[in-house]
């Protein structure tokens, strides 16, 4: 192990979407040095599979972009391991996600806030943070911001299938909303999406790149961390190898960890932080005796309902090779076309029935039938929604296979494992198919793909979703903040309960998971976390107001409200 000698004020270990965003605010002060730490490569600007926003189903699955982690064998899904992706390059899983920019229902902060220690956190005190972070082109109002850092466009939708989904909903008795992310949530609308011009625009093109020149912030890539540098319960430092230089070590006056769900708290338990009777079955000294790292694992899993289309209407022709190289170059010169849309254009949210306060059920509608890593059923022409239940009372586990950094953790999700989630699992699939068999639909619709016609009993609902599902890639809320036994972080300083100099910030930290594309929860709680760690007075609480079903709220928003 080689000391560099340097020490820093703070140390980021990550340079994922939280990261990058700690990375620019931390180093604000150029009196504040900031090391970033990634363990991925750099998201080099003429990489298509990065920037073309169609292209995500290429990293997907490739090592080169990808930590390509898997579950464990599911118990109730056949004893079948579900793949896993997660970001390994500058941006992390923003920069190979599916660009889809949902917030969540305010409901889900005034769940946060309703656990002790967590007043700080609900709506009317994240909504400053979700304001400051973006720019949204569709217009600055009350409920958005104008002048961040995320430039967000709303998807066209233009084509006569998102037509046909607009009206095929409505005549399923679902509303229509302005935006899922503003007001009023519940209902369908085109949706906000991390692309600008054409390109991807990841937490490192938004929150990194621009702030690279700064003396004060120094980035490294292919730089793994393998462990904390512990004295006493007092973190000083990490030890981290990277490629070609060998194994070395850094000081900081704090350790920031900013790793995701999986990274973060397997560097935990690597470092004696967590549960104690685990920890001594590894051999790993005791440094603090947290039992919630590692627990509390959620996720949202989701299925493809698929159909063909009568009309030649998708975009399915298009992803024939013979098409690829006309796509490319239309992207690189121009940025529109086939390649500049990540197609995750329109969607929404509902109720699975009228005892649900707030929305639980989300869908992803595509032109096209597509699976994530590309693969596509026999039809040329067909569409598709991904859904999923958003608030599922499952709950997983993370813990370690060895004392060996390289190897990845063993993750039990328990996917439908409880009453509760198989039984919306049931509503959502005949939700969807109630919305895509509308006369809306009737010149395209030439049957159903996925699951198929053999699919109906709720028997057969589930045994198709147990073979069939895969995850949305939202794992979160292993190492939460809270004050109870199971908390690991402090909500009002985002510390590691009973260690000094190290801090937790990324979609691990949440105590529930939002009810959507957990990407811009993670990016509000980074924003906050930054006046957090620097000590600022935090922004003001919004007091404004939002939909709720159960309180008779007006379905648009009231007029006069100040922005």
């Amino acid at each position: 192990m080689v000391d560099s000698g340097r020490s820093y004020d703070f140390v980021i270990v990550g340079g994922g979407s939280a990261g990058c965003a700690l990375a620019n605010r931390l180093s604000a002060d150029p009196s504040t040095s900031v090391l970033v730490l990634e363990a991925g490569r750099s998201d080099v600007r003429l990489d298509p599979f990065i920037h073309m926003p169609a292209a995500l189903p290429y990293p997907i699955g490739n090592r080169l972009y990808d930590w390509k982690y898997e579950s464990e064998p599911e118990p109730y899904m056949g004893g079948r391991r579900v793949y896993h992706a997660r970001g390994k390059v500058l941006g992390g899983s923003s920069s190979i996600n599916g660009m889809i920019f949902q917030r969540g229902n305010p409901m889900d902060y005034e769940r946060w806030a309703a656990d002790k220690g967590m007043e700080s956190w609900d709506y009317a005190h994240c909504l400053p943070y979700f304001k400051r972070m973006e720019t949204c082109l569709a217009g600055a109002d009350a409920w958005r911001g104008g002048s961040g850092p995320l430039v967000l466009e709303r998807g066209p939708a233009t084509s006569p299938l998102f037509g046909a989904f607009f009206e095929a909903v409505q005549q399923a008795g679902y509303p229509l909303t302005n935006d899922v992310n503003g007001y009023r949530q519940e209902g369908f609308a085109p949706f906000d999406r991390n692309v600008h011009k054409g390109r991807r625009l990841s937490a490192a093109r938004a929150y990194l790149h621009p702030v690279r020149h700064r003396k004060n912030l120094r980035v490294e890539t292919l730089a793994t961390v393998t462990g904390l540098v512990t004295e006493g319960n007092r973190v000083t430092g990490v030890d981290y190898h990277r490629a070609g230089r060998g194994a070395r070590r850094v000081r900081a006056g704090e350790v920031i960890l900013c790793g995701g769900a999986i990274g973060s708290p397997q560097l935990l338990l690597l470092a004696g932080i967590g549960p104690k009777e685990h920890l001594e079955q590894l051999g790993i000294p005791v440094v603090a005796d947290l039992p919630g790292v590692g627990s509390n694992l959620q996720d949202h899993l989701e299925v493809y309902i698929q159909y063909a289309s009568k009309q030649p209407v998708s975009i399915g022709p298009w992803l024939k090779h013979r098409h690829k190289p006309r796509i490319g170059a239309e992207w690189l010169f121009l940025r529109r076309g086939v390649g500049a849309s990540n197609h995750f254009e329109a969607g929404g949210f509902i109720r699975s029935n009228d005892e649900v306060d707030y929305p639980n059920l989300m869908f992803h509608f595509l032109p096209i039938a597509i699976r994530y890593d590309g693969s596509r059923p026999a039809s040329d022409h067909g569409y598709q929604v991904h859904i999923g239940p958003m608030y599922s009372d499952v709950r997983g586990t993370l813990r370690l296979k060895s004392r060996d950094p390289r190897q990845h953790p063993a993750l039990q999700f328990n996917y439908l494992s409880t009453e509760n989630d198989r039984r919306e699992w049931i509503e959502m699939v005949r939700a969807a198919r109630h919305i895509l068999n509308q006369p809306a639909f009737d010149v395209f619709n030439a049957g159903e793909l996925s699951p198929g016609p053999s699919v109906e009993t709720d028997e057969e609902i589930l045994d198709w979703v147990a073979k069939d599902a895969e995850t949305a890639l939202h794992p979160s809320c292993t190492a939460k903040m809270g004050v109870d036994d199971q908390a690991v972080l402090d909500p009002e300083s985002m510390r590691v309960h009973g260690v000094e100099g190290l801090r937790v910030v990324d979609a691990s930290a949440m105590p529930y998971i939002t009810n959507g594309n957990i990407y811009a929860p993670v990016m509000m709680l980074a924003e906050k976390s930054a006046d957090l760690i620097l000590g600022n007075t935090p922004l003001p609480p919004l007091d404004v107001p939002y939909y709720r079903h159960r309180d008779g709220m007006p379905l648009e928003p009231p007029s006069g409200v100040s922005p």
